[in-house]
C-alpha cells in the first residue's frame, strides 16, 4: 500500500527470539513427514525392540511372571553393558532406515524449486537453515535411540535399586553419547547427499551405497591382507568400534589366523597372525573427518544463489 495513506500498522503478534528462529523449519517439515502413512508405520515399528527390552527387564525382577512362563532367570539376557550396547546397535539400525526415508528431500526439494533465496532473504542465516534441517533428523532419531534407551535404563534402576544405579551410572553417558555420534553423522551425511542430488530416489540409493559398498570393500581388504584395518573403510564397522569403546567392551585383538611355511631344510613351521582392530582414536578421527567434509560440502552448496559459468 502507499506510504502516504498511513494505513499500515506495526506487527502485533508474538515475537520470537533470534536463537529459536530455526525451529520454524523443523516444525513444518515434521508435519510433512508424519503425513506419510509409510513413514508413520516404520516409525511405530522402531519401538518394537524397546518394548521387548522393557519386557526382559521386567521379567528379571518378577518371579511370578517367570514361574508362569516357566522360564529360568539364567536363560534371560543379563542387564549389563552388553545388553544396552545391543539395544543401541539395533535402534541405530532402525534410525538409519528412518534417515534414508526422511532426509534425502529436505534440502534437495528447496534446491530444485529455487527456494533457498526465500529462506535466506529473511533473518535466517545459512547455519540456522542447516541447523533447522538437521533438527528434523535429530529429533526423529532421538525418539528411537537414546530416549527409549535412557527410559529402559531408569526402569531397570527402579527395579534393581540404588546400588545398581550407582554402579552403572556411567552407562547414561554411554547410551547418550553413542546414540548422538550416530545421529550427528547420519544428519550431516544425509544433508550433504541431499544438497548434491536433487532426485529423492538417487539420494536414498547413494546414502545406502555409502554404507554397504565400503563395508564389502573393507572385508575384501581384511581378507587379502589378513588385517582388521579395512574396517576403517566401513562406516558401520567404525561406529561399532566407537560404541564398544564407550561401553567399555572394546578389544583390539579380535582373533588370530594360523599359517604355515614349508621350508625344504626344516619341517613345516606354523605361525599365528594376530588380528588387531584399529585404535579407538583412529575410529574417532575417521568419523570426525567425515563430519568435517560434510560441513564443508554444505557450506559450499547451501547458498542463496548459484553462479553458473
Amino acid at each position: 500500500m502507499a506510504v502516504y495513506e498511513h494505513l499500515y500498522g506495526a506487527y502485533e503478534g508474538d515475537s520470537h527470539s533470534a536463537w529459536s528462529r530455526f525451529l520454524v523449519i523443523p516444525r513444518y517439515a515434521l508435519r510433512e513427514v508424519f503425513k506419510s502413512k509409510l513413514l508413520v508405520t516404520i516409525f511405530i515399528l522402531c519401538f518394537i525392540y524397546p518394548l521387548v527390552a522393557t519386557i526382559l527387564v521386567y521379567l528379571h525382577h518378577n518371579a511370578n511372571a517367570l514361574a508362569l512362563l516357566q522360564i529360568n532367570v539364567r536363560e534371560l539376557l543379563p542387564i549389563d553393558a552388553s545388553f544396552f550396547l545391543t539395544f543401541v546397535q539395533v535402534q541405530c539400525a532402525f534410525a538409519f532406515i528412518l534417515t534414508v526415508l526422511v532426509a534425502p528431500p529436505l534440502i534437495s526439494r528447496d534446491l530444485s524449486n529455487n527456494a533457498l533465496p526465500l529462506y535466506l532473504c529473511r533473518p535466517l542465516s545459512r547455519a540456522e537453515y542447516v541447523l533447522g534441517k538437521m533438527a528434523v533428523v535429530m529429533f526423529l532419531l532421538s525418539l528411537v535411540t537414546w530416549i527409549p534407551g535412557l527410559l529402559i535404563f531408569f526402569f531397570q534402576a527402579s527395579l534393581a535399586g540404588l546400588a545398581w544405579l550407582w554402579a552403572n551410572l556411567w552407562m547414561i553417558q554411554a547410551i547418550f553419547s553413542s546414540s548422538m555420534v550416530w545421529i550427528i553423522l547420519l544428519a550431516l551425511l544425509s544433508l550433504a547427499v541431499s544438497s548434491f542430488l536433487k532426485w529423492r530416489v538417487v539420494a536414498s540409493g547413494a546414502l545406502l551405497g555409502m554404507f554397504f559398498v565400503p563395508t564389502a570393500f573393507g572385508e575384501i581388504v581384511n581378507n587379502l591382507f589378513l588385517t582388521r584395518w579395512g574396517h576403517l573403510i566401513s562406516l558401520w564397522a567404525t561406529i561399532k568400534s566407537i560404541w564398544r569403546g564407550l561401553f567399555g567392551l572394546f578389544e583390539r585383538q579380535t582373533g588370530s589366523i594360523r599359517g604355515k611355511v614349508t621350508n625344504p631344510i626344516y619341517d613345516e613351521q606354523f605361525f599365528d597372525i594376530a588380528l588387531l582392530e584399529p585404535p579407538l582414536w583412529v575410529s574417532w578421527l575417521v568419523i570426525a573427518g567425515i563430519c568435517a567434509v560434510c560441513v564443508w560440502l554444505l557450506a559450499r552448496k547451501v547458498r542463496a544463489y548459484e553462479v553458473i559459468k
